[in-house]
């Protein structure tokens, strides 16, 4: 047995409720993993409120870091006793223990401890892929800006790091004086305060009027239409998340007045998708974290039994840098 969180209907944080269930043994391509930390991410929000709905009932979460307990036929890159971390789908990793593909799941280098394996799968492969392959047509070379919503935040304060050990000059929004100097302090070049502040003017201030060559957005709605106004032509709008709400349809032909003007939504499921991929851009993750490039911050530790609290604080954007839910 194993107690796990799960949603019976989508709904609010009372929705998360704590129950028995029994875990099976692992069939061909999956493992049993026991959690020692489980990561929070915005996602857990969404598939929670039915933003993106999932079958009833469900197990939501989509990191963890623990020990292999058993492997099944196939698999060869895990064996029992190893310690490990995904970021992966299907969602389920509010739990002690789960029964899950194994193609996502990596060996954790000895030198990272569990908390930070759970804090940092989803959020540091996020940055991974922006920061590495999420690029604008022109390239990114030392020294270009770049704008990045939310850059307190678990994936923000990851990228700040990052794209300072890459060269870029990232300018970080958030919402509060505060978190501007938590982005400046973890390698942000410039940091806005989107609630006393004009963002996109002052990235015009801050770039000679050019504008940047990309705009990293997992806020949505509330930032969409001045993010566009922050780019440079060919720059590109690179949407990875809707905090504030969807973004609601809008009309190509603006992109091509403001500058013949790029889009995508990038999701890291679909970078993932594949065991090498997935263990290609983990490695990258495990080499600047253990390098002291990019320390991860643990800012919130909650017992797996206040769920409920973890994700009222995570919605009322209480937290600071990583989330994790311990056991």
């Amino acid at each position: 047995m194993s107690l796990a969180v799960q949603i019976r209907q989508h709904g609010g944080p009372e929705e998360l409720h704590l129950a028995d269930v029994t875990v099976g043994e692992p069939g061909p391509g999956e493992i049993r993993i026991r959690h020692h930390a489980i990561g929070l991410n915005y996602i857990d929000v969404y598939h929670r409120t039915g933003l993106y709905p999932l079958s009833m009932p469900a197990t939501i979460g989509m990191e963890a870091a623990g020990v292999v307990e058993a492997v099944g036929e196939g698999v060869t890159h895990l064996k029992v006793g190893d310690r490990a971390a995904y970021a992966s789908q299907p969602p389920g990793s509010y739990c002690e223990l789960r029964v899950m593909p194994a193609k996502c799941v990596c060996k954790l280098p000895d030198a990272i401890s569990f908390e930070t394996g759970a804090a940092m799968m989803l959020k540091g492969l996020t940055a991974q892929y922006l920061l590495k392959k999420t690029l604008p047509v022109q390239g990114l070379v030392a020294g270009d800006h770049v704008l990045f919503h939310a850059a307190a935040g678990g994936v923000g304060l990851i990228a700040s790091q990052w794209a300072k050990a890459l060269g870029l000059k990232l300018i970080g929004t958030a919402g509060t004086d505060a978190k501007c100097q938590l982005a400046l302090a973890n390698g942000a070049a410039h940091a806005i305060n989107y609630n006393t502040e004009d963002f996109a003017a002052r990235v015009k201030e801050i770039t000679g009027g050019q504008g940047v060559k990309v705009v990293y957005d997992s806020v949505g709605k509330d930032t969409w239409d001045k993010s566009l106004e922050c780019l440079r032509p060919f720059g590109l709008m690179a949407s990875f998340g809707n905090a504030s709400g969807p973004v609601p349809p809008f009309a190509p032909g603006a992109l091509g007045a403001k500058g013949s003007l790029y889009v995508t939504r990038q999701t890291l499921f679909t970078h993932i998708a594949t065991r090498e991929s997935t263990q290609a851009m983990a490695d990258d993750l495990f080499a600047v974290v253990a390098s002291g490039q990019v320390k991860i911050h643990i800012d919130q530790r909650y017992p797996l039994a206040q769920v409920q609290q973890a994700h009222r604080d995570l919605e009322a954007r209480k937290t600071t840098g990583c989330t994790i839910l311990t056991l």
